[in-house]
């Protein structure tokens, strides 16, 4: 199918579809949408209370205050550690990735595939266009039953000039998209989601180079699946890992994070935070639940817990997309401060009716999301505070650092400190030889260090969150140097175990 430029209709069809991009879950669920509305001045109103009532204790009250204040803390680095290590431990014990080999993927005959939509946002990229039409065409997938989008912003004219040169001759067609607020990547994928075909809806990145057989594994997984499977997660790394030390450490963190912390989500039961990317999903379940959260900046993530909460399963597959990590610490800060941004809405969202939560996902799942997308953003926004007070412990000895750790939260925060530094180190060189990426091990006897660009995105993304709660950086791409070649991990042998 030649490539073609979707210009939307203009009139009441184009304003269905802007609205349904825009506030499609929000008209269908208000309480699951990020998306401000004036009933929730309440909350507001609260969160100020709160803190007044803390602000009063802790001047009438300062030691004891703040000695519990600094113990709750500590029990919940606790108790994200604990809860990290055992779900690695789970994941490596009995690993619940779903893996289709090579064969049984190719064997389903091609009249027999469904139609798949493959969305692919991109805004300002006009740099790596090229090689996003390379890697599509690369999917081992009939042509006539790929529904490939591109969806562009209808002002970003460069792009769309990019595209247009690049899209000619390849099943891929431009949709153009009308510009309005807000201006998010998942606006934009419920725009292209109002007119896709297929059975299975995934998304790509602009800068993406997903495995070739990926689409024909998830068919199957899905087939293989039972009706309670709604969405598959592929792996995710990166393939300038070793362009620089911030790169190492980058590829790394997301090896842990897909290979053991989400299949160790899975394992528990625990609602799946979603990558922004290579995300497999049933479109009726999609429609049927809003599609994703125009409003949210980490829409993976929200819909992910969405899926759990409507009673859907999600589970990993065992295929990789190749990224292109952040190499410069400014973009990279940019990027992770949207995702802890995002982390915080889906959470403070979810909260909103907690009794309605806990009968969605049960004890283990707001266990789960509490320590692990709560926990994320928000150590990473404490770990100055604590260091800072461990400086002032070493340089001055102050008499008020003492009252704040009684014996209890000392030592129970001398534990968490030994116990989480060393694990990090650990699991991450550990994580180095198990992705056979030897090479990057020393970065990981430095992870730690990472931690400081981490805290510095969290206090930017609390920022953000109060003064613009939906405004979506731009990630800058193409800052890669010549790619290396994507993760021999893909292919997997006629045992079921990796090749």
């Amino acid at each position: 199918m030649p490539a073609a430029l979707a210009h939307a209709r203009s009139g009441p069809e184009l304003d269905l579809r802007v609205r349904l991009a825009t506030d499609g879950l929000a008209d269908l669920d208000p309480e699951l949408s990020t998306r401000a509305r004036p009933g929730r001045r309440r909350a507001r109103v609260v969160t100020a209370v709160a803190a007044a009532l803390l602000l009063v204790a802790l001047v009438l009250a300062p030691r004891t205050t703040g000695a519990w204040v600094v113990g709750v803390l500590v029990v919940l680095y606790a108790a994200a550690t604990v809860h990290r290590l055992l779900l690695v431990r789970r994941a490596v014990v009995d690993d619940p990735t779903v893996l289709v080999t090579d064969a049984d993927a190719r064997a389903v005959p091609d009249h027999l595939l469904p139609v798949y939509t493959v969305l692919v946002p991109a805004y300002r990229e006009p740099g790596v266009v090229g090689r996003l039409v390379g890697g599509l065409a690369a999917l081992e997938y009939p042509a006539d039953r790929l529904d490939i989008m591109l969806l562009l912003e209808q002002d970003d004219e460069e792009t769309i000039a990019a595209a247009r040169a690049v899209c000619g001759g390849t099943p891929v067609r431009i949709v153009l998209v009308p510009p309005s607020e807000p201006r998010t990547k998942p606006k934009a994928c419920n725009f292209g989601l109002t007119e896709a075909r297929g059975e299975f809806v995934t998304i790509f990145d602009a800068e993406d180079r997903p495995e070739p057989l990926q689409l024909r594994r998830a068919v199957v997984a899905f087939r293989r699946g039972g009706h309670d499977l709604a969405c598959l997660q592929a792996r995710l790394s990166y393939h300038n890992a070793e362009q620089n030390l911030l790169t190492r450490w980058f590829t790394l963190e997301y090896d842990v994070w897909f290979r053991w912390l989400l299949p160790g989500l899975m394992a528990t039961g625990a609602p799946i935070p979603l990558g922004g990317t290579s995300n497999h999903i049933r479109r009726d379940v999609l429609v049927g639940m809003g599609a994703w959260d125009a409003w949210n900046v980490t829409e993976d993530a929200d819909l992910g817990i969405r899926l759990a909460r409507h009673g859907w399963r999600t589970a990993m597959l065992g295929s990789t997309t190749a990224e292109e990590a952040n190499s410069d610490a400014i973009n990279w800060i940019k990027q992770r401060s949207r995702w802890y941004k995002g982390y915080l809405q889906s959470f403070l969202v979810a909260l909103r009716r907690p009794r309605a939560l806990y009968r969605d996902i049960g004890l283990r799942g707001v266990t789960g999301l509490v320590l692990f997308v709560f926990a994320t953003p928000v150590l990473a926004l404490l770990n100055p505070l604590f260091w800072g007070l461990t400086a002032l412990w070493w340089l001055a000895t102050p008499a008020f650092v003492a009252a704040l750790f009684p014996p209890v939260t000392y030592y129970l925060g001398m534990a968490c400190w030994m116990l989480g530094g060393l694990s990090a180190i650990y699991t991450h060189v550990t994580i180095a030889r198990v992705a056979g990426k030897p090479h990057l091990a020393p970065a990981g006897l430095v992870v730690p260090l990472y931690w400081v660009l981490m805290s510095l995105a969290a206090v930017k993304a609390v920022v953000q969150l109060v003064r613009q709660p939906s405004y979506w950086e731009k990630t800058t791409h193409g800052l890669d140097t010549p790619a290396t070649a994507p993760p021999a991990d893909n292919r997997v042998s006629p045992a079921g175990s990796p090749a």
